[in-house]
């Protein structure tokens, strides 16, 4: 005869323990996946391939982060968080308008220095990613970036500065491209240091590579 024994409580699987990594051990597995990310692009990108790089196991890699796009996100505002410090200080300095083009290109040359992943990323990424409610950040920071740019040519030109005729949407545009591109070859510790390329760039740039008579 069957009794009626009280079944047994379910108890709910046992929770993950939370892992919380050290300031530098976050950022060196941030570093890894920035530079996979650059390399293969985001969507190429998993979990388990960051992991591999990192030297570790994909689960483990959850105890840290709970997505890629979660690290992706902290990647590229750190970048730009930074960046705009650097710019702001520039455009509240009160500089003419030549000494500002200087100014921005070469904080420019130190982002790609610090975040050069980050950089390719945002170049090849930002167009996509802005689509996404999580990066609409990246559109509004693009949206700053350009006007900071063309509000300083556009006063050079009325301060005689810069040429008249010159086209300043091309020149922005001509100059942006000629910058930040640099971060699809540049590596950190090389034989120049991000001061002395800005100022190559910025003498070819500002003065031409004509010979002057």
């Amino acid at each position: 005869m069957p009794t009626n024994k009280p079944t047994a409580e379910k108890k709910p699987a046992p929770k993950k323990p939370q892992v919380t990594a050290s300031p530098e051990r976050r950022r060196e597995l941030l570093d890894t996946a920035a530079e996979v990310f650059a390399a293969q692009g985001y969507n190429a990108t998993t979990v388990r391939k960051i992991a591999d790089a990192a030297g570790m196991l994909a689960g483990s890699l959850y105890y840290h982060f709970d997505s890629k796009e979660s690290m992706l996100d902290e990647i590229l505002s750190a970048f730009l968080t930074e960046l705009w410090e650097g710019y702001d200080t520039v455009l509240a300095a009160g500089l003419g308008p030549r000494e500002t083009i200087e100014a921005l290109v070469t904080e420019s040359f130190r982002e790609i220095d610090r975040h050069r992943a980050a950089v390719a990323i945002y170049q090849k990424e930002s167009r996509t990613l802005s689509a996404q409610p999580r990066f609409h950040y990246l559109s509004d920071s693009q949206q700053k970036f350009e006007k900071a740019w063309l509000g300083t040519l556009e006063r050079g030109v009325a301060a005689k500065v810069f040429r008249a005729d010159l086209d300043i949407r091309l020149t922005y545009r001509f100059v942006r491209d000629t910058v930040w591109v640099a971060a699809s070859w540049y590596r950190p510790g090389g034989q120049h240091s991000p001061e002395e390329i800005a100022r190559q760039y910025l003498s070819m740039v500002l003065d031409g590579i004509a010979l002057r008579t």
